[in-house]
């Protein structure tokens, strides 16, 4: 993604390595239903294998109706069913359906990092939308990053939170220069920039991010966590309020008409008056409709651990998105609990996976990788061009362990769909979080879970571009987007 090519604008947060003129665009993959076997595991599913909730159903059989079905087990669905059943009005059954382990999607796979966009997203958002929404989305996002800490801290979830300074640094003087004048553009209309510290002397620069070569930093604060502990307990809090979870049970089709649908499995059908998607890339395999507005993009995380120069009293304390200008992509770097590195989001590790795919139409993009081999071109030219990373004379040498892929339900207006399914009255869908979740689950959940009781859009405080409408839907169709039932 070059300056250029996105007319002297930022990409929003989230979207680094997934925009509009990236090898990935020219060449969109399509994708129905999360793979049965063979998947990669994340770092996260790794560490969590003796987990009963893993394959947990609640009842041996799956129930023949509920009030409310939920498909898909992520941060997005696991919120949805816990607001609703927190709701002054709960209903009566609730059924989470999941294909796989639980929480095996996006959140599993490529969550973690919860980094609202104070700024970066002002100029791409308001030529979308215009300057009011473009302000509201950002709020939205602070909102919801403070909605998020405030619940783990509240109900002292087990999940590594970390909330620090992120740091976008800006790499070129000519990217450096397009920062300044987004930031300027955001502040003239009205946003605030009270959270946000900008350093534009390079020497301070290259100090405060650690980075040969900086040119600016603006830093605010932001968070990272363990995502499936989080939702394991979200999952833990619903269960105890009756929530019948059902795992390894992949949704094959929705059936019926207004308020009376069919949710068909491999292991039975439910019948209930709502059905709820949280399914993001997976959204076209169940919404046809959906087939070219949310399109599924393959996404790379790499696990490096730092050498001995970088460890101990010395270690990176920030999490990082690094910004070049030639053939641009965005590198988002973040600390685990134990020091660990991890990098995701570079448009060399997706357009490597995507060749990897393409070899075999059958592969479903978002698991189908394990210790991707060679390690990735974009996290090497980190190591060369962005931290100064010396070898050491004693020690440790830094050591790029491990990859894994997944995928990122890309919205192709760069918002979330959030609403009921036009013209099928009690299905509603929260999907198309374009790599950008973790800050938008924690209102946008619980704003469904509302929308669903009766709450008018106006109420649920989103901003207005995020909902469904069949305009925006039928404006990103793509007709000759097939999926057959073996994919």
């Amino acid at each position: 993604m070059h300056v250029k090519d996105i007319q002297g604008s930022l990409p929003p947060v989230g979207d680094e390595g997934t925009g509009s003129s990236s090898e990935l665009e020219k060449q969109i993959p399509r994708t129905g239903r999360p793979l049965e076997e063979g998947m990669c595991l994340s770092l996260w599913l790794q560490t969590v294998r003796n987990n009963p909730l893993l394959n947990h159903r609640t009842t041996e059989a799956l129930p023949k109706s509920a009030d409310v079905v939920i498909i898909g087990s992520g941060a997005t669905g696991s919120l949805t069913a816990l607001s609703l059943l927190q709701s002054p009005n709960p209903p009566k059954s609730v059924v989470l359906l999941e294909a796989r382990e639980l929480c095996s999607g996006a959140t599993g796979r490529n969550a973690g990092h919860c980094k609202p966009d104070q700024w970066r997203g002002f100029t791409k958002y308001e030529t979308a939308f215009g300057a009011e929404q473009a302000l509201k989305i950002l709020a939205n996002e602070q909102k919801t990053w403070e909605g998020l800490v405030d619940y783990v801290r509240k109900n002292k979830v087990d999940c590594d939170l970390w909330v620090g300074k992120t740091l976008d640094v800006l790499m070129t003087d000519e990217v450096a220069e397009v920062a300044a004048k987004t930031f300027s553009d955001y502040k003239a209309a009205g946003g605030d920039v009270s959270k946000i510290e900008v350093t534009t002397d390079h020497c301070k620069a290259e100090k405060i991010s650690r980075l040969k070569g900086a040119k600016a930093v603006y830093a605010w604060d932001a968070s990272s966590l363990h995502p499936w502990k989080l939702v394991a307990h979200i999952n833990k809090q619903s269960l105890d309020l009756g929530l019948n979870l059902q795992t390894w049970t992949p949704v094959t089709n929705v059936s019926g008409s207004a308020n009376d649908w069919t949710v068909h499995t491999g292991r039975g059908d439910i019948s209930t008056p709502v059905v709820i998607h949280a399914t993001n890339a997976y959204a076209g395999a169940l919404l046809p409709e959906t087939r070219g507005a949310i399109r599924p993009c393959p996404h790379m995380c790499d696990r490096v651990l730092p050498p001995s120069t970088f460890a101990g009293s010395k270690s990176l304390k920030n999490s990082y998105a690094i910004i070049y200008p030639n053939g641009m992509y965005t590198i988002n770097a973040r600390p685990t609990s134990d020091g660990i590195l991890l990098f995701g989001g570079a448009a060399p590790n997706q357009s490597k996976l995507l060749e990897y795919v393409a070899k075999d139409q059958r592969r479903r993009i978002d698991d189908s990788l394990t210790n991707f081999e060679p390690v990735t071109e974009a996290v090497r030219k980190l190591g060369t061009e962005g931290f100064d990373w010396d070898e050491p004379k004693q020690g440790s040498k830094v050591l790029y362990d491990y990859a894994w892929s997944g995928i990122i339900g890309r919205s192709a207006d760069q918002v979330p769909f959030i609403g009921g399914v036009p013209g099928k009255q009690g299905q509603w869908m929260c999907c198309g979080h374009n790599g950008h979740g973790m800050a938008r689950i924690f209102t946008a959940a619980p704003a469904l879970a509302k929308l669903v009781q009766g709450a008018t859009w106006a109420e649920v405080g989103l901003p207005d571009c995020f909902e469904v409408t069949q305009k925006r839907l039928q404006k990103h169709l793509d007709p000759g987007w097939n999926l057959s039932e073996d994919n």
